[in-house]
Order: structure tokens, then C-alpha cells, then sequence
């Protein structure tokens, strides 16, 4: 799908272990700070969402892509110009809190009532 000029793509990695996905806390100033999403970030000109998957997880995180599978979805976020687009992902390595309040491993149960950022 090609966005319109005016849209910023955003990647959103859905990572899961054991039957739980990792979402991460959006830090003070930020745009839906204190709510929950999972992680990712802007596609940069000329990026691909697969350089951008890598390059956000690894400034982020702290961790290496193995894989990234099919997209699941593509969102708009209401009242900004941001398109998400769902990818799943493999990494290697275990998350580190780089840039996020908090990182936590949820349960699909679990994320049907954590506060998660509109998109």
C-alpha cells in the first residue's frame, strides 16, 4: 500500500515468546505518553519498513532482527498524519529499556485491558 505525501509511515514490530507479545511504554513528552504500544518507529526517506524495523528495534531495544513475516495490519492514528503498519518480528537477544518507561511481555488477554495507544 503507498501512502499519500502528507502520511508518515511508521513500523510497528509485534513480537511474540511463549504465547506473549512485547509492548512498551511510550515516555513523558512524547505523543500518548504512558500509554502502551508495540515497538517501532518513523520510516525514514528512502528506508524500507524492513531497514526501518531493524534500525528502530536496535536503537530501541538493543536487540538484532532474525526475521520480519507479513504485515497483519495498517492503521491510521486518529488526529496525527502517522500510518502504522504491523509487522511480525523475530529478534534475538532480550529487549533492554533504551528508550521506553517500562517493557513488558503480555498475554493476549492481558493486552485487551493494557491502556494501548490508539493505533
Amino acid at each position: 500500500m503507498v501512502d499519500a505525501p502528507d502520511i508518515i509511515r511508521v513500523v510497528a514490530a509485534v513480537i511474540e515468546r511463549d504465547g506473549r507479545y512485547l509492548v512498551a511504554q511510550r515516555p513523558e513528552g512524547k505523543r500518548h505518553s504512558g500509554l502502551w504500544e508495540f515497538p517501532g518507529g518513523k520510516v525514514e526517506p528512502g528506508e524500507s519498513d524492513h531497514q526501518a524495523t531493524r534500525r528502530e528495534l536496535r536503537e530501541e531495544l538493543g536487540v538484532e532482527v532474525q526475521t520480519i513475516g507479513d504485515q497483519l495490519a495498517q492503521w491510521r492514528d486518529p488526529g496525527s498524519p502517522f500510518s502504522i503498519v504491523f509487522l511480525t518480528v523475530q529478534i534475538a537477544g532480550e529487549p533492554q529499556r533504551l528508550e521506553h518507561t517500562a517493557l513488558a511481555w503480555l498475554s493476549p488477554e492481558d493486552l485487551g485491558s493494557c491502556p494501548l495507544a490508539p493505533s
